[in-house]
């Protein structure tokens, strides 16, 4: 039976990734009905529509979601963001953001499990005589128990599915109130894993190891700023946003999780077909997992893999590479 699966195209280049995504897939061998949904910036632009409550009802009917890219430039920060993305992962209770990484000429092959619900997120705070030459601006971080713990025990289930370990990374030196609940928290957890090595990391220093020794890490669980900050510089340091992939997950499955690729909207090139399709590709093999679709899955980042070193200027080549969005699409279906 085929897998009712959403699709938000969304914005510049996100329904031409998304369509080589789903072409992909397809070429695995798995059925998906789907379902196009019109929103993003574009939308917004033209009617002021962005996440109405009966649209993100009819969301909650589906096996999961594929979102290509969302925000346009005439549309205000903030709008899209809060009022899209972030009101589906809360509403959804998606609240693990997992995106794996890796490099084999480096050594790195990691996944970062990104607390998606609180933290600063959450948008506690406010403003005092706002406009004011006395004006104070609060932003809050929503940390509950309940929270950090079923972002910490997910991370200890991947780690022990894994390699075996897993790095908590926080800031416990100087944010003393949040940082406990989450050491503390960690700390608990772990005794029930003991077979899962556990480390601690300051946010600074782990930006440091990304760079330097990211192959000393197997999961890393984080907090939803630190997430949102490590997660772009683990795509910086693992071949560029162009592979970057990610799930915001619902791991109980009492609603859809979401999977789109970490990159933006690129307006500058969208239509040109110069947007590398490998990360929303990656990113619809991390929605076949939780469909369990998994053998499909792996072949998918076997060839999504292959077709990368192709990609690679610096790397040999047996034929043309492929350079355009759909002729990287093509290359990778070819394989599978």
């Amino acid at each position: 039976m085929a897998h009712q699966v959403a699709v938000i195209g969304g914005d510049g280049i996100g329904p031409e990734v998304v369509a080589e995504a789903l072409k992909v897939v397809a070429a695995a061998g798995v059925e998906l009905a789907t379902t196009d949904f019109e929103l993003g910036g574009a939308r917004y632009l033209r009617d002021g529509t962005v996440l109405p409550d009966e649209v993100l009802d009819e969301l909650r009917a589906f096996d999961a979601i594929l979102l290509g890219a969302v925000g346009t430039p005439e549309v205000p920060p903030g709008v899209i963001e809060r009022g899209l993305l972030l009101k589906m992962r809360f509403a959804l209770d998606q609240y693990v953001n997992q995106r794996p990484f890796t490099e084999p000429a480096k050594g790195i092959d990691m996944v970062v499990i990104r607390e998606n619900t609180e933290g600063t997120y959450a948008g506690e705070g406010g403003f005092l005589r706002h406009g004011t030459p006395h004006e104070v601006a609060t932003q809050g971080s929503v940390n509950t128990r309940m929270g950090v713990e079923r972002c910490v025990r997910y991370a200890f289930d991947l780690a022990q599915q894994r390699r075996g370990h897993l790095t908590l990374v926080h800031k416990t030196n100087v944010l003393t109130y949040a940082g406990d609940l989450w050491q503390r928290t960690f700390d608990e957890v772990a005794a029930e894993f003991p077979d899962v090595e556990t480390a601690y990391n300051h946010v600074d220093a782990a930006c440091i190891y990304f760079v330097q020794d990211p192959g000393r890490y197997d999961v890393i669980v984080t907090d939803n700023l630190f997430g949102d900050i490590l997660t772009d510089l683990g795509g910086a340091v693992s071949g560029g946003i162009g592979l970057a992939s990610s799930g915001n997950l619902n791991p109980d499955r009492t609603s859809p999780s979401m999977f789109e690729p970490v990159h933006g909207s690129a307006p500058d090139i969208a239509g040109q077909k110069k947007a590398n399709p490998l990360a929303a590709i990656l990113s619809a093999a991390l929605m076949l997992d939780l469909l369990d679709e998994g053998a499909a899955a792996d072949r998918i980042r076997t060839a999504c893999a292959a077709v990368a070193a192709q990609l690679d200027p610096s790397g040999a080549s047996d034929g043309p590479r492929p350079t355009t969005t759909p002729e990287i699409g093509d290359a990778v279906a070819d394989l599978l």
